[in-house]
């Protein structure tokens, strides 16, 4: 029998705030929650945007989500390039003497002026020049964290890449949120136990990472020590590991472009269910939104651009379109709004959760993988996602029956707001409906809202999943007037409007499409579903013993919040603390003790293969 991955906490910072508490998922309904929520949901984002309490409410929300893209990464009306040029023969340039470049480029003669700091150099041939310029960017709606949210300036950042620094504060977040004793926590469990995967699709490719790494020395930069080994794609991982967890478990990242997080998901609920891991950290952080990578993206022709959003609205030039509504799924559209975001998620086998008395936000069942196969084109879609969507909805059926798969199940849906997604993904969700007898499948898509985060838009969807189980509500697409012509939905409901859940819903379908066909699709089950799994499975003393534990820890998750509205409560950075070295460990050949774990590390192996003559 398998063991049941359940997910314990969340944690985490998008463009809708912060990820714990249900902070940002509230952010996306705030228009439906009571008086009382909106005043939370209002205290928790003005606390991370730096606001006092004499902000309105159109103040506080309007730095969040979507929007027209602010000048706190860079002046997107003044982007750095160099305009190519040549100088004829016999043209002449005045340099300092100390800038004359060794060698000296061919075709230079050099005449030192009498101040003795100058030179003349004269082109004995034409010369190729690069002339320094600027240019407005084509693209001025992204998902950016909200406004005012410094991430670096939580800890000692130390010139860390941005997707790092959220990285701190996202797994800080879902940690210090689980009202877990984790030193409790790491006394019951040997290191094997514990793994950590996380990451970021694209690297780090700000210039604190790969991107000043690449680009320093033709700014006329230095190229520093870290921004080699601080741009590696795994390195959220290890800084859980190093600085957060003090983890000497397994690690890693898996990657596979928009579906990423869903790929390190895949991993944990792999390693939970067969017994190899019982304690699991799974996220993503990403921090695309740079020049570089939107000129990437908007040269492809993926990104809804300035002009293009015009046409859409009717608009003439010089106009300023609705930003806000960049991203339209299943719509009329023009292309996808990039975003920064971190999400964390922590998963415990069934037998931890119930020992520690964890909150129960849910479960995943699986998650489902499938390349496209052969392909037109690296970036098209391909038929890989009918398989993954497919077997989610088979192995839903399968554990809680065709009623519950029919009646109680939602989608959130990949929805990048392109014009070939709203046709392709409304095809498969509306073909797997068809099969198995939906006749008014609900659609949601949170891109709408928080834009494409790339490697984390997974994070995205399952942080919204889990708020529609908390607080009854599936975000409607509140961007779109109306459903595009071409797309598929004659057994599908694409909610145009929040959706009330008047009875229990029991499961979601999260969907992911990646440029060079990879597709990934999770089964998540409802904290009530999976309630009653663990009854069915460990008896109803079992359930009432958990329950005792978890007003515990519901007590310490309160008692962390107040600490978060009240900005007393710092992200965790434990650098150069607690570090192990030979003269720690208990070393024998049957086991290794380390410090601080309960367990120690299992050395009387058996074989698993089989004998040999």
């Amino acid at each position: 029998m398998s063991r049941l991955p359940v997910i314990v906490a969340q944690g985490g910072i998008s463009p809708a705030g912060r990820t714990s508490g249900f902070h940002g998922y509230h952010r996306l309904v705030f228009d439906q929650l009571s008086q009382q929520k909106q005043k939370e949901t209002l205290a928790a984002l003005a606390q991370i945007r730096g606001l006092d309490a004499s902000a309105s409410a159109n103040e506080i929300l309007a730095g969040s989500l979507v929007r027209k893209l602010e000048g706190n990464l860079f002046d997107n009306n003044a982007l750095d390039y160099n305009h190519p040029l040549k100088a004829g023969e016999g043209s002449e340039l005045i340099l300092p003497k100390r800038r004359l470049p060794s060698p000296m480029p061919a075709g230079w003669e050099v005449e030192e002026l009498a101040d003795g700091k100058h030179i003349r150099v004269t082109f004995s041939d034409t010369q190729p020049l690069m002339l320094p310029s600027t240019r407005a960017g084509i693209v001025n709606a992204a998902g950016q964290l909200p406004t005012g949210f410094k991430p670096d300036e939580l800890y000692q950042s130390r010139h860390h890449p941005r997707s790092l620094a959220m990285t701190v504060f996202g797994a800080s977040d879902a940690m210090q949120s689980s009202g877990l004793d984790w030193l409790g926590l790491k006394d019951q469990l040997a290191p094997e136990e514990i793994a950590v995967y996380a990451g970021s699709a694209m690297s780090q490719l700000d210039y604190n990472g790969y991107g000043g790494m690449m680009k320093a020395r033709l700014m006329g930069k230095r190229v520093t020590s870290k921004q080699c080994p601080l741009g590696f794609a795994e390195m959220s991982a290890d800084f859980i590991n190093a600085y957060i967890l003090g983890s000497l478990g397994n690690t890693g990242t898996s990657m596979g472009a928009c579906a990423t997080l869903l790929y390190n998901l895949q991993m944990a609920v792999n390693d939970i269910r067969s017994g190899k891991r019982r304690l699991v950290i799974v996220g993503n952080s990403e921090a695309p939104i740079t020049p570089e990578i939107m000129d990437g993206y908007s040269t492809m022709g993926a990104l809804a651009t300035d002009d293009a959003l015009r046409k859409l609205e009717g608009l003439a030039t010089g106009e300023n379109p609705e930003w806000r509504r960049a991203c339209r799924p299943f719509a009329d559209n023009a292309g996808f709004t990039i975003a920064e975001s971190s999400q964390y998620f922590v998963l415990m086998d069934d037998e931890l959760a119930m020992a520690s008395g964890a909150s129960i936000l849910g479960s995943v069942a699986d998650v489902f993988v499938n390349a496209d196969g052969y392909k037109k084109s690296i970036s098209a879609p391909g038929a890989g996602n009918y398989l993954t969507v497919a077997r989610a909805a088979a192995l839903g059926r399968a554990i809680l029956g065709e009623e519950s798969l029919r009646q109680r199940s939602f989608v959130q849906a990949h929805g990048t707001g392109t014009p070939q997604n709203r046709v392709t993904e409304s095809h498969i969700l509306n073909e797997t409906a068809k099969v198995f007898g939906m006749d008014s499948w609900s659609i949601a898509a949170v891109k709408s809202y928080v834009g494409h985060s790339i490697g984390v838009a997974a994070g995205d969807q399952l942080m919204s999943t889990l708020g529609v189980w908390h607080s009854g509500l599936i975000p409607g697409i509140r961007t779109i007037d109306g459903i595009a012509d071409d797309v598929h939905h004659s057994h599908l409901n694409i909610l145009q409007q929040h959706q009330e859940v008047t009875g229990a819903m029991d499961m979601s379908l999260i969907n992911a499409k990646g440029f060079g066909g990879n597709n990934a699709t999770a089964l998540v089950m409802s904290p009530d579903v999976t309630e009653k799994l663990l009854s069915a499975k460990h008896g109803k003393q079992a359930m009432t013993g958990w329950k005792q534990q978890a007003e515990q820890v519901e007590a310490r998750q309160q008692a962390h919040e107040q600490l978060q509205v009240s900005g007393d409560a710092s992200p965790i950075y434990q650098f150069g603390e607690g570090v192990l070295n030979e003269e720690h460990l208990e070393f024998t050949d049957k086991a290794l003790k380390v410090p601080g774990f309960g367990k120690a590390v299992n050395l009387d192996a058996s074989n698993p293969f089989w004998e040999i003559d």
